[in-house]
């Protein structure tokens, strides 16, 4: 069965599995349990204009069907990521997208376009949960007009393809997804971890060092192929899903709530090989469940909307 994706702007994942960004670090740390060249791409961690330093620790907390993690985006900025993980990454086979953070619309577009230069980088995912410190720390993702602004200095610098990444953590993520694509996103990613909290019974404090942190894991997937299948009724662009997913048979979710394709992070903290696994069993997971194709399963639980 040809797993093959089609996206805007000419990107073509060989498969649907894409490395979560924050979960695969820069590509060369799971490259020795992973082969990296058979996924559909990986998104690599965070890259802001300057070092983030992230926050204290402790940094994850285990909870009964997920993790808490409060890392920060830590990561050591652009030209560090140009100078030093752009060479491994020249050897990769497979599609590499770059995620993208900043505290203000300027950093976006600084980040943006430095990595426009870079041949390598074949897309990009920027992720609005970052505080607006213009805006009193509020995230980009929770205002439609922030998040515009956001996409809209992106576009002026790049033609590269562009999804934005959603925060579950408003009312109404497509409202959001609406915005973004106004401002020139190619694609919607969903969701991003939802915000969490647990206490340290024996410390008698928050068991982590920021207080709260984003959960993700399995049980973040039922809220996210809902909010999946709610944005993919309303955009008219592809929708790359994610939010803990496990199986070959949690693929197929996504993909019948609207998703064109899939991230998949958490799980590879316990099994590293799971998305290798995942695209060797899901042609027989299709087949088992009527599709002939990846692009006939696309959509198909959609009630009024579209497959893409």
């Amino acid at each position: 069965m040809n797993l093959g994706v089609n996206l805007p702007r000419g990107l073509v994942l060989k498969n649907p599995i894409v490395a979560a960004s924050g979960t695969f670090g820069f590509g060369p740390e799971y490259s020795s349990y992973v082969d990296v060249d058979a996924l559909g791409g990986i998104a690599v961690k965070g890259i802001s204009p300057d070092p983030w330093p992230g926050n204290p620790p402790p940094r994850v907390w285990e909870t009964p069907a997920g993790l808490l993690n409060s890392i920060g985006l830590q990561n050591p900025g652009v030209d560090a990521f140009i100078q030093e993980d752009i060479p491994f990454l020249n050897s990769v086979k497979t599609v590499v997208i770059a995620n993208i953070i900043g505290h203000t619309v300027d950093e976006y577009r600084h980040v943006a376009q430095r990595l426009q230069r870079e041949p390598r980088i074949d897309a990009l995912e920027v992720n609005i949960s970052c505080p607006n410190i213009k805006e009193g720390g509020m995230s980009f993702g929770s205002d439609p007009d922030q998040a515009f602004a956001v996409m809209h200095a992106v576009r002026e610098v790049t033609d590269k393809p562009v999804m934005v990444k959603v925060s579950p953590n408003v009312a109404e993520p497509w409202v959001i997804a609406q915005s973004v694509v106004a401002a020139g996103a190619d694609m919607v990613s969903a969701i991003n971890t939802v915000i969490g909290m647990a206490i340290d019974l024996k410390a008698r404090r928050p068991a982590l060092g920021g207080v709260t942190g984003g959960l993700s894991g399995p049980a973040l997937k039922p809220i996210a192929v809902r909010m999946v299948y709610e944005i993919a009724r309303r955009v008219g662009v592809p929708v790359i899903g994610m939010g803990g997913i496990q199986s070959a048979e949690d693929v197929l979710e996504f993909l019948m709530a609207g998703a064109k394709a899939v991230m998949v992070g958490t799980i590879t903290f316990q099994h590293p090989t799971r998305m290798v696994e995942i695209i060797r069993e899901l042609p027989s997971v299709l087949q088992r469940y009527g599709f002939a194709s990846l692009d006939e399963a696309t959509g198909a639980a959609l009630a009024g909307g579209v497959a893409l």
